[in-house]
């Protein structure tokens, strides 16, 4: 098939599923209005539109129309569903990355893009139960929705020995570890993990915190820290290149994220789990679709710093079921979001809308 692809060149989840594509032997397009951070891809002919609206939908039009593709596929329904709309070259397969729904209807114009993107689509894909009730909400036809789960690399992602040179480095050898992995937004509450440690110092005094990731509450949390005393138990690393970071995983017990607004399930939380580490994640959206409490991990309510630290401690005070938890998480990543199989899914999706 020759696919075209409207995605952000800057995310390394458009790289994924354009590499796959392109390794299977498609011919592919990637068209992003974002400059490529994520490095070429063998095969795929890459397209950047660096212009405003309306020229880079009339930029866009043009490209579309020079590849003639059997399948255009926009992901995110912001701005890149909008234009590809515009487009009207079918089949158009719409996918949402969740952010762009639940902002969409807190906005009146927001909701217009996003409604106009998904009467337009052939078919659309999110991958999260209550993002698909959402898109009926706001007219979706649902037997035009799909779940397909961007997937993780359960080869790359998977459990292995600690890299004590990595440990080292970071001055965590023979220490029991944390990690988070969300940026530092205030919508991914980090500071709720900040304030669960003194709880958990109490009881875990040789604990270390790894929190990644960048972003604008970088110095709050700093200085937050600082305030508490616990600077010391933590290490912030910014951000950890894709190829590293299954190697932090692996020095960490236990993955914490405090997000207050999740889709499907975040892509870190799936990491951490594929590598069979115990995750400790808020329960908001289809969280509870992953995480089954006491069985592959916790759900926290958000916000909830003691219950976070009660969870913490007790996975550390019990480690036979602490890796009980993460070997059952392994398990349910290796079922359910395994990246080959979603893909695979996907492939026979644009297979069927090329017979249509």
């Amino acid at each position: 098939m020759k696919i075209c692809f409207l995605a952000g060149a800057n995310s390394v989840h458009s790289y994924k599923w354009v590499k796959y594509f392109a390794e299977k032997g498609h011919q592919v397009h990637w068209v992003s209005l974002t400059p490529n951070t994520q490095g070429t891809i063998n095969g795929v002919q890459f397209h950047q539109i660096d212009s405003p609206f309306p020229t880079n939908f009339l930029k866009l039009k043009k490209i579309v129309k020079k590849i003639n593709p059997d399948i255009f596929h926009a992901h995110y329904a912001g701005v890149n569903g909008f234009i590809a709309a515009l487009v009207n070259f079918h089949p158009f397969v719409l996918t949402s990355w969740g952010s762009d729904i639940l902002i969409a209807g807190k906005s009146m114009l927001k909701r217009f893009f996003v409604k106009f993107s998904l009467d337009r689509a052939d078919l659309i894909t999110c991958d999260a139960k209550h993002m698909q009730t959402a898109m009926v909400k706001m007219g979706a036809i649902n037997e035009k929705i799909k779940i397909v789960y961007f997937g993780i690399d359960i080869l790359k992602f998977s459990p292995g020995a600690k890299n004590q040179q990595l440990q080292d480095k970071l001055g965590i050898l023979n220490c029991p570890a944390v990690i988070s992995l969300r940026s530092l937004e205030p919508i991914y509450d980090i500071e709720t993990l900040i304030r669960a440690i003194p709880l958990v110092l109490k009881e875990v005094p040789e604990i270390k915190f790894i929190i990644a990731g960048k972003g604008s509450e970088a110095e709050k949390l700093h200085k937050l820290a600082k305030s508490l005393k616990v600077l010391d138990s933590i290490r912030f690393v910014e951000w950890i290149p894709q190829d590293k970071l299954p190697q932090y995983l692996r020095v960490a017990d236990v993955y914490v994220s405090t997000s207050l607004s999740d889709a499907g399930i975040a892509s870190s939380t799936a990491e951490a789990m594929a590598c069979g580490i115990c995750p400790i994640i808020t329960d908001f959206g289809d969280n509870k679709e992953w995480v089954k409490n006491g069985e592959s991990g916790f759900l926290m309510p958000v916000k909830d710093s003691k219950f976070l630290a009660e969870k913490i401690i007790y996975l550390f005070k019990s480690p036979e079921k602490r890796l009980r938890l993460g070997k059952s998480a392994r398990s349910i990543i290796e079922e359910k979001d395994n990246y080959y199989k979603e893909m695979g899914k996907m492939e026979k999706l644009y297979e069927s809308l090329k017979v249509n």
